[in-house]
């Protein structure tokens, strides 16, 4: 029996040490989680209140209607006005008409062309 005994052990300290490292691999993979999850909240408040600096307050109400309706664009035109911003490309404060004009370029890069032919 001390033979069968002796497997049994060595079969649950083999078990109980898989088991370790898969929590320890969890939590490793939740902290990296966790850590880009803080970094892209950061980049987000970074952005929101760069906006708040780039656009006038009539520009940031058509920004955020148009996030209601279209976020990967609203997303998109941040990111690019960030980016102008911090390479001192861009006329700050940029008003309503830029940001139509912006968006309007924008919005026909992604337009589709339909045509109806006759058969």
């Amino acid at each position: 029996m001390s033979v069968a005994d002796d497997e049994l052990a060595q079969i649950r300290a083999a078990r109980q040490a898989e088991i370790q490292q898969q929590i320890e691999a969890q939590a490793e993979q939740q902290m990296q989680a966790e850590a880009q999850e803080a970094a892209a909240e950061e980049e987000a408040n970074m952005i929101a209140s760069a906006m708040r600096t780039i656009l006038t307050p009539e520009a940031r109400d058509r920004l955020a209607r148009v996030e209601l309706g279209h976020p990967e664009l609203a997303a998109t035109v941040k990111q690019h006005l960030f980016t102008l911003h911090q390479a001192n490309r861009i006329n700050i404060p940029v008003d309503d008409e830029m940001l139509k004009r912006i968006l309007q370029g924008l919005s026909e890069n992604n337009r589709r062309e339909t045509t109806i032919r006759r058969i």
